[in-house]
Order: structure tokens, then sequence, then C-alpha cells
């Protein structure tokens, strides 16, 4: 068979430690996953089901093994926010997955941020229509190498944090999950097929705020190390 343009790169984020890498297939959003961010953004934090959103693998900005790396503050937009968050990488696929079988998908996990151009996302909200322009834009999803879950354990209780220019900005931990993990991915699961090469953005704590060129972003999840980027 023979492609008639060029056949794109896959998407890819590293391996800790490794030469090896994670290729992506899709990258699904939890969100309003924290109490505090969901009052912060003027909602009731209840029990009502998640709702999920959706970025392109070609959003991905790999933030290399020391964790560093450029963020193109991006165009038509004059508030964009950062939203620190622990990432899910998935081995495993299906659907309808109970919850007790559901943390069997997991392959890793890693620390990443969701970039989000909150005037167009308000824009789109008032108007009814998707949020694709405030959350899929490029470079829209910084993300630090992952770690084996096999390395690291189970990660539903560990600090969540981020500094903006060594000044803290979102401190909660992974604990405070409106929907946990494997909820979120039992869900997910009957939603859509789940596949090898997903990742989940598992939501973000309270502090999210607006980003300007030179600001110096820095987070992580205890036991995945950190990430950290510029803002350019």
């Amino acid at each position: 068979m023979t492609y008639v343009i060029p056949q794109p790169p896959v998407p890819a984020v590293a391996i800790a430690g490794s030469s090896d890498l994670f290729p992506v297939h899709r990258v699904y959003c939890v969100g309003r996953n924290y109490a505090d961010h969901a009052r912060e953004m003027g909602h009731d934090p209840d029990r009502e089901p998640p709702f999920f959103f959706q970025k392109s693998p070609d959003n991905l900005l790999p933030a290399g093994a020391p964790g560093g790396g450029d963020f193109p503050y991006p165009p038509k937009s004059d508030n964009v926010h950062h939203e620190i968050e622990l990432v899910c990488a998935l081995g495993g696929g299906g659907t309808d997955i109970p919850e007790d079988k559901a943390m069997d998908l997991v392959w890793g996990y890693g620390v990443g941020l969701d970039m989000t151009r909150r005037d167009l996302q308000g824009e789109a909200k008032k108007a009814g229509r998707p949020w694709d322009v405030g959350k899929a834009f490029e470079y829209a999803a910084p993300i630090a190498p992952l770690h084996p879950a096999t390395e690291v354990g189970d990660m539903g209780q560990a600090r969540i944090w981020l500094d903006v220019n060594n000044e803290a900005h979102q401190d909660g931990n992974t604990n405070q999950l409106i929907w946990s993990l494997p909820e979120s991915i039992s869900y997910l699961s009957g939603l859509f097929e789940l596949r090898p090469g997903d990742l989940i953005f598992t939501g973000t704590p309270a502090g999210v705020g607006a980003v300007v060129k030179g600001d110096v972003l820095k987070g992580g999840v205890d036991g995945l190390g950190d990430i950290k980027i510029t803002v350019v």
C-alpha cells in the first residue's frame, strides 16, 4: 500500500530512564475533577456523571528527559491558563470495563499540563459550542516522560503541585479527585472503545491562572518527577 501524501509521524511520549517511546492513540481529559477547582470555575462539585473532552495527540509537547521545554503562547488569545494534571497511560483497552478491572489497563503515569485558551473556551461555552478552540491547539498538552506503573505503584494518593516563577499556584492531592481513576476509566470505556496508547489527563486542582510570555512553570506529582516549561 502506498500513501498519497507522506505519512505523519506517530505522536509519542518519552519513557523515563529509557530510549523507548510510548505511542499515543488518543488524549482524553476529565473535566472539573477536583472539587476546589470546580468551585473556582463557578460550579457545584457534586457527583454528577463525569464529562470528558479530547485533545489531539498532535497537541502534545514532550518536555524531554530533564523536564524542560518551551511553550509558544498561542494566537487569538489574551488569557491562557495553566492546569497541572496527573496523566494516566493505558497499555490495554476495551469497552464497558468494570471498575474492579480498570486498573489492569494502566501501563504508567506522567505529569502533564492542560494549557487552555480560557477566553476562547468561555466564548464557546456561552455560544453552546464545543471547546476545541480553547483546548485542542498546537502544544496545548505539555507532558513529561512517563513512568511504568510497575515501578511507581498506585498514584491514588500523591501530592500534585505547580509553581509559576517560583511562586506556588496549585497544590493538591490526587486523593481529592471527585471521580477516581478506576471510576473515570470505567465510565469512559462506556462512551468510547479505549485502546492501548490512550492518555487520560485526570483533572486539575484549584489555583489555575493566566500565564504570560517569560513565565517559567514547574510542577509535579510525587513519585513522578516534575515538568518545567517556559512560555515564549
